[in-house]
């Protein structure tokens, strides 16, 4: 798994640019949400209005789609009047990953872009940005983006699940990926092809196992990440962030063969 993990940022990322790098591919913009009505909307609109040529904006987007993952708020109605097409989720999707499976299955695109639905402030560059690897560079497999998160206003307070978990799982089980600097970034963009090889996890450990299975299959240096500036969204209080601490570790056992993965058994 050894290679480095290239790093670009947003801002060299040129809209007009990256229509022209196309070359007839599709992007499909994909947003996971569970209970997200104060921010999807947003999310949508700015998405729908600046890279949509059918919202008036560039044509680097085709489709926006926004799975709804059985929300008791208004998240999917208003999702639909933003623009997006809206799908929930059916039985037997478990959450995050659950979610994300459906997403891959419902759109068309080429590219997949995945944005977390939660963020607040959303401004056109998440995309561009996660964009901007994989249209300039063919070898580009993963794409991950990676922020300043501030907790409560206090900048490098937030990423508590990332910075005690999964960067210390990475350092020690998967050392070509210890330079990613936010492996269980929501923002993340991949080639269909890429992603139709990978398992999408259940719950909370669908990005750190994208992540590895990735590396693993088509090596670590198919990984960049993009610096996306700073991200501001609902933080969770700590008694939520047991489970998902441990659907991050669990994946990552998993893949390092150290407990039994359903259907694989134990790689020891």
């Amino acid at each position: 798994m050894a290679g480095t993990v290239r790093t670009f940022d947003h801002r060299d990322a040129d809209t007009a640019a990256l229509v022209a790098a196309k070359a007839g591919r599709r992007v499909s913009v994909c947003l996971p949400a569970r209970d997200e009505a104060a921010t999807v909307g947003r999310i949508v609109a700015t998405v729908v209005r600046e890279l949509t040529e059918a919202g008036g904006g560039a044509a680097l987007v085709d489709e926006v789609l926004v799975v709804d993952d059985r929300s008791r708020d208004a998240t999917g109605r208003v999702a639909r009047a933003a623009g997006a097409h809206v799908v929930r989720t059916p039985p037997g999707h478990a959450g995050k990953g659950g979610a994300m499976r459906v997403g891959l299955q419902e759109t068309d695109g080429d590219l997949v872009a995945f944005i977390d639905a939660d963020i607040e402030g959303f401004e056109a560059h998440f995309v561009t940005g996660l964009l901007l690897p994989l249209l300039v560079h063919d070898d580009v497999a993963l794409v991950k983006g990676f922020y300043e998160r501030p907790l409560d206003g206090r900048p490098g307070e937030g990423g508590r699940v990332t910075e005690l978990v999964a960067r210390p799982v990475l350092d020690l089980l998967f050392p070509g990926l210890r330079d990613v600097r936010q492996p269980l970034a929501g923002e993340t963009a991949a080639p269909r092809a890429v992603l139709d090889k990978v398992e999408l996890a259940d719950g909370y450990g669908v990005e750190i196992g994208i992540l590895i299975d990735v590396a693993d299959r088509f090596g670590a240096a198919s990984v960049a990440q993009v610096d996306l500036g700073t991200r501001v969204h609902r933080n969770r209080p700590l008694r939520e962030l047991r489970p998902q601490a441990a659907d991050v570790l669990r994946a990552a056992l998993e893949r390092a063969g150290v407990i039994d993965h359903p259907g694989r058994g134990s790689r020891r």
